[in-house]
């Protein structure tokens, strides 16, 4: 689990394919890695990898065939900055909020502009996960933990304030940028019970007919 506070940002060193897949080296930047063993989890652009292998500046992690289609590091190229954290422990400040580092989707920048000092981006969210996407609510983006600031439809905004903006890849973000989105956990759990007994059956979403069993709507 992480908090979606990114600790430093580092770089994509090389891309190994292993037997369908891929394995990646990363470069930690400024983060240090003194605490750390194998098979520790590592959040890369909200990603959440196992490290196989260690090095003073440097870890290794296999990244899935699901991963890979799931994920932006689907197009990772060496020397690709990613925004890294270390997984969180029970003396971790909670920041952000809770962040499992399995990503639900791929969004994209549409929109962006200057807002005093900071910059608001406008992200389009594929339309499976705009149900999960709230007001005022969080949302982690390439593995940082924001505030939703407005919905509208599948289109989301954030504000970026100058210290996220310096320490994470949202500063070099352009408009057509792809991110990994990750939801709230509350929400999806919420979806799920909702649905009662009927999660045991075969059916995905929220539906109208869900909603009136619930007492939601009449």
């Amino acid at each position: 689990m992480f908090t979606g506070i990114i600790l430093a940002v580092g770089s994509i060193a090389a891309i190994q394919p292993r037997g369908g897949d891929c394995r990646l080296r990363i470069d930690t930047g400024k983060l240090s890695l003194a605490d750390c063993a194998l098979g520790d989890s590592i959040a890369v652009n909200g990603v959440c990898l196992t490290a196989v292998e260690l090095g003073r500046h440097y870890f290794c992690a296999d990244v899935s065939n699901e991963t890979l289609s799931r994920t932006t590091l689907k197009s990772a190229k060496p020397g690709m900055p990613v925004n890294l954290e270390l997984a969180l422990t029970p003396s971790t400040r909670l920041g952000g909020h809770i962040v499992s580092g399995h990503v639900d989707g791929i969004g994209k920048v549409v929109e962006k502009q200057a807002d005093g000092r900071s910059i608001g981006f406008k992200f389009k969210a594929p339309d499976s996960l705009a149900k999960y996407i709230a007001e005022k609510g969080s949302i982690c983006i390439d593995g940082i933990s924001l505030t939703v600031n407005a919905v509208n439809g599948a289109y989301f905004s954030v504000n970026i304030v100058p210290h996220t903006l310096q320490e994470t890849t949202l500063g070099t973000a352009e408009v057509g940028f792809e991110v990994n989105l990750e939801a709230d956990l509350l929400a999806r759990y919420m979806e799920r019970l909702m649905q009662g007994d009927a999660a045991a059956q075969c059916q995905t979403g929220i539906t109208e007919a869900l909603l009136q069993n619930s007492g939601f709507i009449k």
